[in-house]
């Protein structure tokens, strides 16, 4: 039975369904203060015992900007020592055969606690004068330029913010740590089992070959379940020591307050331009709110976003300065976009403030600006197709012109870059007339095994039936990265086609033929590690139309012109369109993290955290998709975190056509429409 039956008819295995004999509950008792001094600690496994630091594999995006610093101050204790820095954070461990008697041991828990000032926000940290104190990590890109070298007419400038916002998948973070034997088997709810096993080889000093990481069925994730967390870590240490397996289950309010969030981004943008609409220079500060530790995005993030800042514009000068503000929050982390939505939002809301003061159609100021040959921007940001011809067709296909006549239609146009580097690795193994497929990147929702069977059934004309996609285990793949940054398709597609072409040879050269019979009576079992070290861009456009109705924005139509290279499988394709534009939809109108003014979490539930409901779908999807070529053996390029890149700054622009009223900030504050 594939995924989709088993998940949809509920025989799906996830980690709150795995029980093992004599296993043991663990409640995390958690820090009720965003900052505070620990001046003693009773009770439970504490840091008194266990004084282990945790180094996420997320981490390692950091060292892409070549500037992370000295990012070891920075780490989080497992268990929180002399103090913590954000409510929820980790202090202490119970652990029980009974589920319920675990949760009544947090109340055996004293700590003696001495409250500190906390910083709650970006604006808390610039406020306190001396920012070094409060920087992660800071980033110079492009080149600083006077005034004169960016001939112009008019001076813009205009300030935004993207609250923080998490992935709220239906399944919160979970694992069961196994240690018997000195081998350590970790079941865990993830997007890379070797990320994961990553992390527990880093700090546990364990040999590789003794540890063992397999996913359960995975019931989503958008970028939350891509890292290493603490939790994780206490988990496998007290396996270790009570020598039995340890399960850990989350609640929805310790996710919210200790799981990593995305976005929370400050920034100030200048724009240079002529009369006519040609934008000479850009200049902007922006900050990342980082939260109180490292755990990878909290430095990478701000290069990363202001890195692709000026999008898909061809703008000859540029200068930008990012930084990571440390807060007493839980730290940043990816979700769904990850820096990409964040710097598509800075550009894409300056084009349309200069339209409107130009009088100018925002499509045509876009126009304008584009570019009918590849080149690379001030800050290094390689675009290797032409940008203009491109914005022409997709706006030719939402035939924009007539449309905008009549409707209040934002547009937005970017430039999607996933994270293909370095690549990924995909095993098919042959038995008893069957095919398993295990992929380095792990499938928590997203519809892999219907890529996979696709592959398999172009190159070697077996029948989708007869092929299973397995969830992740280190011990029957030990090579792999993750899902994560769009980058499925193009790394673990051309992994798996690469393996599909060396399969096929081996079937020649046994039996001087190929065809599906020598192939399924066989025993075969092939690997591969495909390596990437180029990164696989693509341009794509949104439209969006809305209107408001009883006080509530309503989506009338969501239009995309993407380009997809190969399209893999389209239900693919329309699932995470359809899905990632609701997250879109969500960032703009009511989805965020919010904090007292004392760093105190504001939401405990779902609902309170602003996620949509199917009223909030939008009425009309059209959806074009465009082939514009793949260097890498599966054509393809990225997708999933497209409509939650294009949708937000064009929902935005078509909401305040309608209001009159500028949109600077996600979600939009309550009184926006009073």
């Amino acid at each position: 039975m594939n995924k989709k039956e088993t998940l949809v008819y509920g025989r799906g295995k996830y980690i709150d369904d795995i029980k093992l004999p004599g296993m043991l509950y663990m409640n995390i008792y958690r820090s009720p203060y965003a900052h505070a001094k620990i001046k003693n600690i009773q009770g439970g496994l504490n840091s008194n015992e266990f004084k282990g630091y945790y180094k996420s594999s997320v981490g390692e995006m950091a060292e892409l900007s070549g500037n992370s610093g000295d990012r070891a101050k920075f780490l989080e204790p497992a268990l929180a020592i002399d103090e913590v820095k954000y409510y929820g954070q980790p202090i202490a461990a119970v652990f029980s055969e009974d589920r319920y008697d675990s949760e009544d041991l947090l109340n055996s828990i004293n700590v003696d606690f001495e409250p500190m000032e906390s910083v709650s926000s970006i604006d808390s940290a610039l406020g306190k004068g001396d920012i070094s104190e409060y920087t992660m990590a800071k980033y110079e890109l492009g080149k600083k330029f006077d005034e004169k070298a960016a001939e112009h007419d008019i001076i813009l400038e205009d300030s935004f913010f993207n609250e923080r916002v998490i992935g709220n998948s239906i399944e919160t973070r979970g694992c069961i740590a196994d240690y018997r034997d000195g081998v350590l088997t970790f079941y865990v709810s993830t997007q890379s089992v070797h990320s994961v096993k990553g992390g527990l080889i880093n700090t546990l000093n364990l040999d590789k070959d003794h540890i063992r990481v397999i996913q359960a069925d995975t019931g989503g994730a958008f970028g939350s379940k891509g890292a290493f967390y603490p939790e994780y870590l206490i988990a496998a240490y007290a396996s270790m020591k009570y020598k039995k397996p340890v399960k850990w289950i989350e609640t929805r309010s310790e996710y919210l307050s200790a799981a990593y969030a995305g976005r929370g981004v400050k920034s100030h943008a200048r724009i240079y331009a002529k009369n006519n609409g040609k934008i000479t220079g850009l200049e902007a500060k922006i900050y990342v709110d980082a939260g109180a530790y490292d755990a990878g995005a909290g430095v990478f993030s701000p290069y990363f976003i202001g890195f692709q800042v000026t999008g898909p514009y061809r703008i000859e000068n540029v200068y930008v300065e990012s930084s990571s503000i440390i807060t007493n929050k839980s730290p940043l982390g990816p979700y769904r976009g990850a820096g990409r939505p964040e710097a598509s939002f800075i550009m894409e809301r300056m084009i349309d403030l200069l339209a409107d003061k130009l009088k100018k159609d925002p499509a045509d100021l876009r126009l304008l600006n584009a570019s009918d040959e590849p080149f690379t921007s001030p800050t290094g940001q390689k675009i290797e197709e032409a940008t203009r011809p491109f914005l022409k067709k997709a706006l030719d296909k939402f035939d924009y012109y007539n449309v905008s006549k009549n409707n209040k239609a934002g547009i937005s146009f970017f430039v999607l870059i996933p994270a293909s580097k370095p690549g990924d690795s995909a095993r098919i193994q042959v038995k008893n007339g069957k095919i398993n497929v295990f992929l380095g990147g792990d499938t928590h929702g997203q519809g892999h095994e219907f890529f996979a069977r696709n592959i398999i059934y172009e190159i070697l004309g077996v029948d989708r039936e007869l092929v299973t996609l397995e969830n992740g285990d280190t011990s029957l793949l030990d090579m792999g990265v993750g899902a994560w940054g769009s980058r499925s398709a193009i790394a673990g597609g051309s992994a798996l086609t690469v393996v599909c072409e060396k399969l096929k040879d081996q079937v020649i050269q046994k039996h001087g033929v190929y065809n599906t019979d020598n192939l399924l009576n066989g025993d075969y079992d092939i690997s591969e590690f495909y390596k990437i070290d180029f990164d696989v861009y693509s341009l794509n456009a949104n439209m969006i139309t809305s209107y408001i109705k009883d006080g509530k924005v309503r989506v009338r139509g969501w239009y995309s012109y993407y380009d997809l290279g190969k399209i893999l499988d389209i239900s693919n394709v329309t699932g995470q369109i359809e899905g990632g534009t609701l997250q879109g939809i969500g960032q703009v109108l009511s989805e965020s993290l919010r904090y007292s003014e004392d760093g105190q979490m504001a939401i405990s539930s779902i609902e309170e955290a602003g996620l949509l409901n199917a009223e909030n779908i939008p009425e009309n999807f059209y959806i074009y998709c465009y082939d514009g070529g793949s260097k890498v053996p599966s054509h393809a390029k990225g997708l999933g975190e497209s409509p939650t890149i294009g949708t937000p700054s064009a929902l935005a622009r078509s909401i305040e056509l309608i209001t009159g009223k500028r949109i600077r900030e996600t979600p939009i504050k309550p009184d926006y429409f009073y």
